[in-house]
């Protein structure tokens, strides 16, 4: 079967089915959509997602920022 018989010509999601929300930006890893964004995808229209598409690659630096890895935690160990 075809998957083209599933494809409107609408804005398509950019889920890429890895759906894990970070605790503190409150953003999907996978998508860079918020909750709110990702509920209502489906009743959005048009303009609203293609903001949405634009905004996101502005969020992906959030989720890069270091927290200090395994080098903070040993110099926390050694004070």
């Amino acid at each position: 079967m075809s998957e083209d018989i599933w494809k409107r010509d609408e804005v398509e999601s950019p889920c890429i089915n890895i759906c894990v929300i970070h605790p503190r930006e409150g953003i999907c890893t996978g998508c860079l959509r918020t909750l709110d964004e990702i509920a209502g995808w489906g009743s959005k229209s048009p303009e609203s997602r293609a903001a949405i598409l634009d905004a996101l690659p502005t969020r992906r630096a959030a989720l890069k920022k270091r927290r200090g890895g395994r080098a903070a935690r040993l110099k926390d160990t050694k004070a």
